[in-house]
Order: structure tokens, then sequence, then C-alpha cells
């Protein structure tokens, strides 16, 4: 899925598949070892369970990271893009009002996030001896000085 638009832009991927917390070590270490630039982190509750740990990998390999879920950038993490979750609890809220009301779950629509946010941690850029364009900080929804 994603090596289409990494070849267009001249890059390699190299892949950490993590599938339980005992394989999240390793994984980074793979990433070390083949001398990796950066680090997407994507979301997903292996991730999430421990957003401090994931973060605190990365950091230690130096690896610039960017994350789906805002929760890694508050735990120490470069940056994240990914849905707004307050978002995901306002949609939720409106699908358990439906069903309450005698909606069929099987009848409401599917919705996907419409709102992303961008999270920026200015002091984990300054640890990685990183500048952040000022274009990039513009958009940010919300920077962690």
């Amino acid at each position: 899925m994603l090596e289409a638009p990494a070849s267009a832009l001249g890059l390699e991927l190299v892949g950490a598949p993590v599938r339980v917390q005992e394989e999240l070590e390793p994984a980074f270490s793979t990433i070390e070892k083949e001398h990796a630039d950066a680090v997407m982190v994507a979301i997903d509750s292996i991730f999430l369970s421990d957003p401090g740990r994931v973060a605190a990998l990365a950091a230690r390999g130096r690896l610039p990271a960017i994350y789906g879920a805002r929760a890694h950038a508050t735990a120490g993490g470069l940056m994240s893009y990914g849905p707004d979750p307050r978002e995901g609890f306002r949609l939720a809220a409106t699908y358990v009002d439906k069903i309450l009301k005698g909606a069929k779950p099987a009848d409401l629509p599917v919705q996907h996030p419409v709102k992303f946010e961008l999270v920026v941690n200015l002091k984990t850029a300054a640890a990685l001896g990183l500048t952040i364009p000022p274009a990039i900080l513009a958009r940010a929804d919300e920077v962690i000085e």
C-alpha cells in the first residue's frame, strides 16, 4: 500500500511488523540496524497500549517518528497526524443515541473520520537536533513546547 508512493519519492521502506507487545523492541532494533532515517507508526492497539514506550524506543534509536495517534506525540514522540479522537467519541455518541432510539445498527451508515489533527512536539525535535519548518508549525493543531 505504501510501496508505490515511497518509490515515487525515491524512498526505500523497511518493514518491521509488530503483532504482539514482545515484538516492539525487536522491530525497533531491526529499523535501527537498517539505518532507517525515520519511522511511521500506525494507529493500532499494540502501539496505543503504551505510547510512552513506543516513543522511547524511537528516541533510543534517535529516529524521527510520526504517529497516527496524538497520544504518542504527547508521550514524547516527534509528531502525530491522525483522526481527532474527540470527533470519534462524538460520532460514537451519535450512533449510541440512534440505537437507543430504535435504529438497527446494520442500517446505520459507516462513517469515516473527517477531522484530522497534527501535533508537533518541539521538545522531542530539539532532542533529535531537528528544526521543524515554520509552515508545519503554522498548520499544527497543537505544538508542545
